[in-house]
């Protein structure tokens, strides 16, 4: 009988085979996005200096107070927008985007179109 492994290992080992392909420098680091059922994470990493240069998530208050639901596609969005303005007043503008495994639709893909449009290039 075949058994069959569970999302978060799949999720797990995908984001492995992502992770070896690339890093963040100082130059260009990496946003890295984790989703949980309630709520969404995102950092920039220095992977070179081992460094969290950025962060942001819904459970931030300030982040939180803005939002009806922490988990669906708006809040997705919002936080895209959070996490570009906070990279551009530290003077990052190029990054490196890690979608942490997860497929590149719904929410993932919200935060990064808000992150894009609110000036981070990738």
């Amino acid at each position: 009988m075949v058994s069959k492994k569970s999302r978060s290992e799949v999720r797990k080992k995908k984001h492995m085979k992502l992770r070896n392909r690339f890093s963040g420098t100082a130059e260009r680091p990496r946003l890295a996005v984790f989703r949980s059922n309630n709520h969404m994470y995102v950092q920039i990493i220095d992977d070179t200096a081992a460094n969290t240069l950025v962060s942001a998530s819904t459970l931030q208050k300030d982040v939180k107070a803005e939002l009806e639901k922490t988990n669906d596609v708006a809040a997705a969005a919002y936080l895209g927008k959070v996490i570009a303005e906070r990279a551009k007043e530290k003077g990052i503008t190029e990054v490196v985007f890690d979608r942490g495994g997860f497929i590149y639709q719904g929410k993932v893909k919200a935060l990064a179109d808000a992150a894009r449009e609110a000036g981070l290039n990738f």
